[in-house]
Formats: C-alpha cells, sequence, structure tokens
C-alpha cells in the first residue's frame, strides 16, 4: 500500500526566494511577533519558534545581537539566554509532555548552522519513537500541529497577563 504524507509548509522554503541578511535581526526590528513566531522578547534575548522546525515545540532562544561566537555574549545576555532557556523547557514540559529534550547550538556550517552568523540555542522536544522511519528512509517529518496554532497556545505562556 502506498501511502502520501503532505507537508505543503515545506514548499515555501524549498522554492522560496532565500532573503538577504539575518532573518533574526529582521524579525526583531519588526513589530509582527505572531507572524515571526516569536513568543518571547526578554531584555537582550528572545525566544522563537523555529519555522522549519525538527518536532514539534522545536523553540529557539537567541540574543538580540548579531553575534556568531559565544564568548562574545555580555554576562547579561549569558543569564538571560539560560534563564530563558529553562522557561522555555518548563513550559514545553508543561504543555507538550515531552519525554525528553535536546538542547544546544550548532556553531558553524559543518557543525549543521543553518544561520551561522547569529548564536541561537536550539530547544527540541523528544518522544520515545518519534524518530521513525519518516526521517531516515523518506526525509520526511510530521508534524502534529500547525504552526500558527501552536504560537497561540505557546504564547500565552511566555507572556502571563
Amino acid at each position: 500500500m502506498n501511502k502520501t504524507i503532505w507537508a505543503p509548509w515545506r514548499i515555501e522554503y524549498i522554492l522560496g526566494e532565500k532573503e538577504g541578511g539575518c532573518f533574526l535581526c529582521r524579525m526583531f526590528a519588526e513589530n509582527n511577533d505572531r507572524e515571526n513566531l516569536l513568543l518571547k522578547r526578554g531584555k537582550t534575548c528572545a525566544v522563537v519558534m523555529n519555522r522549519y522546525p525538527y518536532n514539534s515545540g522545536h523553540l529557539m532562544v537567541t540574543p538580540y545581537r548579531h553575534l556568531d561566537n559565544l564568548s562574545e555574549l555580555t554576562a547579561e545576555e549569558r543569564l538571560e539566554l539560560m534563564d530563558l532557556t529553562a522557561e522555555a523547557v518548563d513550559i514545553l514540559k508543561a504543555e507538550l509532555h515531552p519525554q525528553g529534550l535536546n538542547l544546544g547550538f550548532n556553531l558553524g556550517e559543518p557543525a549543521g548552522a543553518g544561520l551561522k552568523d547569529h548564536i541561537h540555542q536550539h530547544i527540541v522536544p523528544r518522544w520515545t519513537g518519534d524518530t521513525n522511519f519518516m526521517p531516515v528512509l523518506a526525509d520526511t517529518r510530521v508534524m502534529p500541529q500547525a504552526l500558527l496554532e501552536q504560537y497561540d497556545i505557546l504564547h500565552p505562556l511566555f507572556n502571563p497577563a
């Protein structure tokens, strides 16, 4: 039996014109947080959803300043980056109930950095069996929830009234 899984949101990335410059710097300058999937603006860093996630709930924590080296972060930026990471982990655990999480930086293109000039920490929720035959054999990921729907659930948790 031949089955097809559709992921039409991926074609935008595959065929779309690649924007020049840094998409993080652009989104921080704009006032379209929902459209940009920007969940929380801190004083020196922000939490954003990954537009092309590895798994549902894939977030990134990044400084506003355009840096490519961790040692260039100020003490205030390092502290807020880790505080926002801890907050994001707590929210993801409470809302999505992952069985584990991957956290990390991809520093440099050979390390897998799609955006190599603006450091950002990935937070990827994981569930037993989430790396199944789809990504391994078919280079396809199955996302159970639309990004904006997930944004609307997570945003109030990062910004309580």
